[in-house]
């Protein structure tokens, strides 16, 4: 297994496996990769301030449970924060690895073209930030039934 120096700017090289000349354990070291992801769930956006009250609610419930990982609300537009600046910060905060969640029910054009766009301005400005687009929201089958349930419900009424 190889070992990874640090140059510092002291001249002393740093070695991140070691800390005061003790090597760090597996365990250790994994909860400190652990801290170095962020997920953005990332929302259309929309110049009324009260659209974004229900994303808001998801993030701020989801935070308690996401243990080291943050978890970060981006707006493909109209609003801020954008994916460029929840980029910009993790860069700041040595966070390696962004993965994006959107907050869409279906893939149309903004899917097909603006997101990847978008995640490409991101990767090329901030080249040190492994990103990865996952699919969105309403691919996963448990949607479609909850929607499918709020309906039906709603029918009865």
């Amino acid at each position: 297994m190889s070992t990874m120096v640090i140059a510092s700017t002291d001249g002393k090289d740093k070695n991140p496996m070691k800390e005061n000349n003790t090597t760090r354990s597996s365990n250790e070291i994994n909860k400190l990769l652990a801290n170095s992801e962020c997920l953005v769930l990332l929302a259309h956006g929309s110049k009324d301030p009260q659209w974004r009250v229900p994303f808001e609610r998801i993030v701020d419930a989801v935070q308690g449970q996401s243990g080291k990982t943050k978890v970060r609300l981006a707006y493909m537009e109209f609003i801020e924060p954008t994916l460029m600046d929840v980029a910009r910060e993790c860069v700041g905060q040595q966070i390696s690895h962004l993965r994006i969640l959107p907050l869409f029910l279906s893939i149309g054009a903004h899917l097909a073209t603006d997101v990847p766009e978008q995640v490409n301005q991101a990767k090329a400005k901030f080249p040190q930030l492994e990103i990865e687009l996952l699919a969105p929201v309403g691919k996963d089958p448990r949607l479609a039934g909850l929607i499918q349930q709020i309906v039906i419900e709603t029918l009865s009424h």
